[in-house]
């Protein structure tokens, strides 16, 4: 909170940013990582790490009103889910650990190619 106190101009951009990751989640099921943390690093001027642990943050209400509307259609399989919790739980702490320690350079490198397998994976199969 101190960042938006000591830059108010942001506000604007940041809820656009926001409005977009919500819309994206919702209709596709991404956000967080695929735009907010490119959108935070190079519409809002954070850096790679700020930018990736405030879309971690961020994504939390996203993902509890997606899961919530989702799960009143129907569409949840909340055993999947809850095994994919557990899973993420573990994850989560080796990652943000292993993130520390990268330079912001190297997690820019990591994650640009993370979404380069990602969308070349999607194209192909």
């Amino acid at each position: 909170m101190t960042e938006l106190r000591r830059h108010p101009g942001p506000l604007i951009p940041l809820i656009a940013v926001g409005a977009a990751a919500g819309l994206l989640s919702g209709l596709l099921g991404v956000g967080g990582g695929i735009l907010l943390v490119p959108a935070l690093v190079l519409v809002i001027g954070f850096g790679q790490h700020r930018a990736q642990a405030t879309s971690l943050a961020a994504i939390l209400p996203i993902a509890i009103v997606g899961a919530l509307v989702f799960g009143r259609a129907d569409s949840v399989d909340y055993l999947a889910a809850a095994l994919l919790v557990v899973g993420s739980l573990l994850g989560v702490q080796l990652g943000a650990r292993v993130m520390h320690r990268l330079s912001p350079e190297r997690l820019s490198l990591i994650f640009a190619i993370f979404l380069i397998v990602v969308a070349v994976s999607m194209l192909i199969g």
